[in-house]
């Protein structure tokens, strides 16, 4: 863990979501250069292809330097976690107050540091498999309210296993991607048959993913007091859903078409080393789990998490705050029950959390919830109306943890939504 007092020569805005101690990582693109590796310390980018350049990275143990240049941070990720440590330590090491390495390489300055708004950020791994999670007890038990039963709102099976399914990893986007409404089948209540066209029902989900930074053999599994050595670090999640398309189609296989037209993620991958002081515990978990799922300890994070809408030609409105410690599912259990039954990991798969809810309305994370199935719509101070998204809409997510000065930050998902395209 970097020193949390540790500061950088480097300036640094305040509130800023990267401070010296969050060293992130992702992959930029710049004009007339090919894609590659990158962090981001304030405003300013971090080429970390030409800090391999200059050497800065020579004396790691790190044998084949090729990750540093390669289009996706699978590589790198699978260097393994004391190699990707030491990047981030030698990072924070020389853009330190007080270090001037760089002094010694005038012309590696020009080429190592770049201007945030000059870098184009990429997606950061190839997403081989995808798993999105159910894993909010108070978001399920919204939904199961809202569409089963008010009084027995949870399945028989939620208490007892982190509840998920398997999606499309094709679709998964970085921040800035423009979405089209997706078309499909609905079943309007009170028609005899179903109709098509574009979903009218359009939410986003707050969620955060994880991306895992070892594989595993088939057959085998992942232990949950082993699991965080298998994830690398986090993002922030947009899983895009088009409720009136997954109310026909989910019965019974689950989502469909509603979910796989785009996921949002933010651009840098945070480590699980960059959280560590913030670690928390989760809710107490009521009957107890099983063996293989029992997780003790600050096993979570206290991750400050908010939605805004920004309306086309409008400002930003805040629709819901909420925190990825309310999860009563954690993320090793979530590995452990992916992994028991032998299903083999790779290295950049990445597993949503499900939509994150907590139990004030504030804090409901889908506009589902929010609005209640659209009977409480939320009126914004343009003068607009919103049950569920309109096209020109921009979502934005964002994600921080706070303590003692020190701030840790997951830059946005963003997205517009654009209207739907016609078949062919």
């Amino acid at each position: 863990m970097i020193d949390i007092n540790s500061k950088s020569w480097l300036s640094i805005p305040v509130d800023s979501d990267f401070p010296i101690q969050n060293i992130p990582f992702g992959i930029i693109r710049t004009k007339g250069n090919a894609p590659r590796p990158a962090t981001i310390i304030g405003d300013t980018v971090i080429d970390l292809s030409a800090m391999a350049d200059f050497g800065f990275f020579d004396n790691l143990g790190i044998e084949d330097l090729t990750p540093f240049y390669k289009p996706f941070l699978n590589d790198f990720i699978a260097l393994g976690k004391k190699h990707t440590n030491a990047v981030r330590e030698r990072v924070a090491e020389v853009f330190s107050a007080g270090n001037d390495e760089l002094k010694e390489y005038p012309e590696a300055r020009e080429m190592i540091l770049i201007p945030v708004n000059d870098a184009e950020m990429l997606m950061p791994v190839q997403v081989g498999d995808y798993t999105d999670f159910y894993s909010s007890r108070e978001h399920a038990t919204n939904v199961g309210m809202m569409f089963r039963d008010p009084d027995n709102a949870l399945l028989p099976n939620w208490l007892h296993i982190p509840v998920g399914y398997h999606g499309r990893s094709s679709s998964i986007v970085v921040s800035g991607t423009h979405v089209h409404r997706p078309n499909g089948q609905t079943k309007p209540d009170n028609a005899p048959l179903p109709v098509f066209g574009p979903s009218r029902q359009l939410d986003f989900e707050l969620e955060m993913a994880f991306i895992t930074g070892k594989s595993t053999e088939l057959g085998n599994n992942v232990p949950v007091d082993r699991a965080e050595d298998y994830i690398f670090g986090m993002v922030l999640f947009n899983d895009l859903s088009a409720r009136d398309i997954q109310k026909w189609e989910y019965v019974p296989l689950g989502p469909f078409l509603s979910k796989s037209f785009a996921s949002v993620i933010s651009p840098w991958i945070v480590t699980l080393e960059a959280l560590e002081y913030f670690r928390t515990k989760g809710p107490v978990q009521e009957p107890q789990v099983l063996p293989y799922l029992q997780s003790d300890g600050e096993k979570t994070f206290d991750i400050n998490l908010e939605v805004l809408i920004q309306p086309e030609g409008s400002v930003p409105n805040s629709f819901c705050r909420s925190n990825f410690k309310y999860l009563y599912w954690n993320m090793s259990q979530q590995l452990a029950h992916q992994t028991v039954n032998g299903c083999n990991i790779n290295v950049g798969d990445m597993y949503a959390s499900g939509t994150i809810s907590g139990a004030d309305p504030g804090s409901y994370g889908s506009l589902l919830e929010l609005t209640w199935k659209g009977t409480k719509p939320v009126h914004l101070p343009d003068g607009s109306v919103r049950t569920f998204l309109l096209d020109g809409d921009s979502v934005i997510m964002k994600g921080f943890c706070e303590k003692d000065g020190l701030r840790i930050g997951f830059g946005e998902s963003a997205c517009t939504l654009l209207p739907a395209k016609k078949i062919v």
